[in-house]
């Protein structure tokens, strides 16, 4: 099979897998219906064998709205914490290079690229953080305005204290405790 595309047997187990979490979590996704969003996945195997990167690494990816204007269904990592797969990079390629010594294996965005998702933004992050409390323990990389990362910071955010907090930090920086969400319209 392609890179890029998963087997008929594949996908119709990860299309089990992921109806499955849709329907445990309908909180995420009230008024959408499965079978439409089936229909998407079937008819987008590239954006199917994306959804499954995000699974490998951990992120449990759940429709979590519908874009009417674009008539896409918006998928997001939910796990609990941010996606063990995921953890101990950088920022970007730029943050990594950067790094003397004690270099982490990928970077964030790279990653994303990848992976054919995209990091969240401030916004889409606080979004998600209104269908339940994610990253309490972790935190996540998201993604850094352009004015921010020509000074050689890069944003991350968690949760804490009932609260969504966003904080800056060296490109180059990476912890074992933070990796980075993803989004997809599918």
């Amino acid at each position: 099979m392609p890179k890029d595309k998963l087997s008929p047997e594949e996908s119709e187990k990860f299309i089990r897998e992921l109806q499955a979490r849709f329907k445990k979590n309908m909180q995420r996704h009230q008024g959408v219906e499965w079978s439409s969003v089936q229909s998407k996945l079937e008819a987008n195997p590239e954006k199917l064998w994306s959804l499954n990167e995000m699974e490998i690494t951990e992120g449990e990816p759940d429709v979590v709205g519908y874009d009417g204007k674009s008539a896409e269904y918006i998928f997001m990592d939910c796990s609990a914490e941010s996606p063990k797969g995921r953890r101990s990079t950088c920022y970007d390629r730029e943050g990594l290079e950067s790094r003397k010594e004690h270099r982490p294996d990928n970077n964030a965005v790279d990653m994303a690229a990848e992976m054919g998702i995209e990091l969240l933004n401030e916004e889409q992050y606080r979004e998600l953080q209104k269908l339940g409390n994610f990253d309490a323990k972790t935190s996540s990389w998201i993604h850094t305005p352009d004015a921010i990362r020509k000074l050689g910071g890069a944003l991350f955010a968690d949760y804490r204290y009932g609260a969504v907090f966003v904080y800056h930090n060296g490109a180059q920086s990476y912890y074992a405790a933070r990796g980075f969400r993803g989004i997809l319209r599918v």
